[in-house]
């Protein structure tokens, strides 16, 4: 038997690891962290946008953009978590500040709840913008959720009364006891892509879906499938009645934003 102490596989993965933690390091004391936006488009006319997601990302010493599934298993647990989601926020609330007419989701770790920089973040940007918080989505995955359902509970009502919106994310995934969704009272429901994917040749995931959907609408959430990537899936889960759809099908999460492209467009002019 081989023990992780002497296998050379898992010496190689506390090594890339630790370069991982280090590049994150790196790219939060150089402010080198933006978010990456995707839209989140109406059912009922899937040339609409509900609203963006912005999708936190880092630069490494290249400049290379970095997306989040290749860094957020390696810090999510460390205050470089609490940093990350700080910095997000912070960028989120800029970007509604400035454009006036978007609706924003940000994501957030539930382990983030306590942390006092991430709220000073929020209360500051509130204060300055009346009219932020109606605009932000603060989405929390499901696992995440479960970790401290009472603490996620408590922090959901305090800000909701401020006007913020809460998305639970991933739905599906398996952790979620359904006895929550009273207590979390969450707004918007995102449904895992697991159960998307294919789903116009898969009549198993159309009946969970239909189900989470039937769910959702009790609770007067609205509906987000995720992960959704040709027109027969589109057409699926239109008839299933989702609201709102996201996936590669419509957009790609990208940096440079229709916003920030007629902004460099006025400023050459």
């Amino acid at each position: 038997m081989i023990h992780g102490a002497c296998n050379p596989d898992a010496r190689a993965g506390r090594g890339q690891d630790q370069n991982i933690i280090e590049m994150v390091r790196q790219a939060i004391a150089l402010q080198d962290v933006t978010l990456a936006y995707q839209p989140i488009m109406q059912a009922r006319d899937p040339k609409k946008v509900a609203f963006y997601e912005g999708l936190v990302r880092v630069l490494d010493e290249t400049g290379k953009i970095i997306p989040a599934y290749k860094f957020m298993d390696s810090v999510e647990a460390t205050e470089l978590g609490r940093q990350l989601d700080t910095l997000a926020l912070g960028e989120g609330l800029r970007t509604l500040h400035e454009n006036p007419e978007l609706r924003l989701s940000i994501n957030m770790s539930v382990r983030t709840i306590h942390c006092r920089q991430w709220h000073r973040t929020l209360n500051r940007w509130l204060s300055r913008d009346g009219l932020i918080a109606e605009r932000l989505i603060i989405e929390i995955t499901e696992s995440s959720a479960m970790k401290a359902p009472d603490a996620v509970a408590s922090f959901m009502k305090k800000l909701q009364a401020k006007g913020i919106s809460f998305a639970l994310d991933d739905f599906g995934a398996g952790f979620t006891a359904l006895r929550y969704f009273k207590d979390f009272s969450f707004d918007i429901l995102k449904i895992d892509g697991h159960f998307i994917q294919g789903i116009a040749h898969d009549p198993d995931n159309q009946a969970l879906t239909a189900a989470l959907v039937s769910i959702a609408q009790h609770f007067n959430m609205l509906t987000v499938a995720e992960f959704v990537d040709d027109q027969e899936d589109t057409e699926t889960l239109i008839g299933l009645g989702l609201d709102c759809l996201q996936g590669y099908h419509f957009a790609k999460p990208t940096t440079r934003p229709y916003w920030m492209q007629a902004k460099a467009t006025r400023k050459a002019s």
